[in-house]
């Protein structure tokens, strides 16, 4: 059995439940009202906590894995082992000043007073940046501190800004982009590390294909060369003879990010009755 932490709540929560189920991992109907939930059709134990928790309890050996943010990850600075990147909980770590407040560069931020829940990572980058700022550790809302007096800055992570906008406060410097990480100890048992092999079999079926679509097409048989040339599919595509004669089907796979020019091009080289279909899952 594997034991893996997810936040209990806050802006991972829905989106690592969402993560496991999309894998078929069944948890039950209400995982939100539980503090443990055990899999029905997988060797797995969910465990939910405080994300600040998560780090620590991977590298005592609490949990097997966890699913936690990067900037927590890299604040809390424990023995654990990245093992990979979910690409969801996107936000960035800023550096926010009132609206008002003049800033040039970084060597602005000399003399001023930051307010903080990430003392370690601002103070790694100001010492790096040979910065000498006064850093105020604080827990909960760090957005109203310049308006309450307490500092003339924060440093906190970003999402949309809006939260900054409503405190009457802009970004001036990005330290650096976060998003949901998965984590590990610094080793597992091979019976558990196997467990591990197989949820990220299930994590990269689903990512590799929301990142791409199957197309379908009809074309005559003299334009097959062109239009293969267009398709980047995995290997080549797949061509099968129609009942009309001179005609043919082709299936293909295509990267989302090119998805639209390539079916441009495809309709210009003559290409018909194109068919996109989207994939559930893709094994590469």
């Amino acid at each position: 059995m594997l034991r893996i932490a997810i936040q209990k709540s806050g802006r991972l929560f829905e989106d690592s439940i969402a993560l496991l189920r999309d894998a078929g991992i069944v948890l039950g109907s209400s995982p939100s009202r539980l503090l443990r939930a055990q899999a029905s059709n997988f060797p797995l134990e969910v465990i939910f906590l405080r994300d600040d928790d998560i780090p620590e309890y991977v590298e005592e050996g609490v949990v097997d894995a966890g699913v936690v943010g990067e900037n927590v990850v890299l604040e809390k600075n424990k023995s654990i082992q990245i093992i990979d990147r979910l690409g969801f909980g996107k936000c960035r770590m800023c550096i926010a000043m009132p609206k008002n407040a003049k800033y040039s560069g970084l060597e602005s931020l000399n003399n001023l007073r930051i307010a903080t829940t990430y003392n370690r990572i601002l103070t790694d980058f100001l010492a790096k940046k040979h910065i000498r700022a006064e850093i105020h550790a604080i827990s909960g809302a760090v957005e109203i501190a310049p308006s309450l007096g307490l500092a003339d800055a924060i440093f906190d992570i970003v999402g949309t800004g809006s939260t900054l906008l409503a405190n009457g406060l802009r970004e001036v410097e990005t330290l650096l982009e976060s998003e949901a990480l998965l984590i590990a100890g610094p080793s597992l048992p091979p019976d558990k590390q196997e467990i591990l092999d197989r949820l990220l079999f299930r994590l990269n079926a689903n990512r590799n294909a929301k990142g791409h679509r199957y197309i379908l097409m009809n074309a005559p048989n003299a334009r097959i060369p062109d239009i293969i040339r267009l398709l980047p599919g995995m290997k080549s595509p797949t061509v099968l003879p129609l009942a009309l004669e001179g005609w043919s089907s082709l299936h293909s796979v295509v990267p989302e990010a090119i998805f639209w020019d390539v079916l441009e091009q495809l309709k210009q080289a003559g290409a018909e009755g194109i068919l996109v279909i989207p994939i559930e899952r893709m094994i590469v």
